[in-house]
């Protein structure tokens, strides 16, 4: 079963490119939305990161995983294993 990754930008974000890197390095494919081209994009993503106003806002599997600091924190400290793990 695929991982399904979903990933909230914006236009010239440096943490939003990190954490594409950062999945792509981890052989990730994602799916990303423009909040900044598409308003209903950002209000979904308000209503899944309980009101979280930053890009970029990352989700595995329909799990919030947070942002560009979440996710490395996810990843040094295994949650992000766990939720790849859960998923595979």
């Amino acid at each position: 079963m695929a991982i399904k990754v979903e990933i909230f930008t914006g236009a010239n974000c440096a943490y939003c490119v990190a954490a594409k890197n950062l999945l792509k390095a981890k052989g990730l494919d994602y799916e990303e939305f423009r909040i900044d081209q598409d308003p209903a994009r950002f209000q979904e993503m308000l209503a899944r990161s309980s009101n979280r106003r930053t890009v970029p806002q990352i989700f595995i599997d329909g799990t919030h995983v947070g942002g560009y600091d979440d996710l490395v924190a996810a990843e040094r400290n295994g949650k992000l294993a766990q939720l790849l793990g859960a998923s595979a």
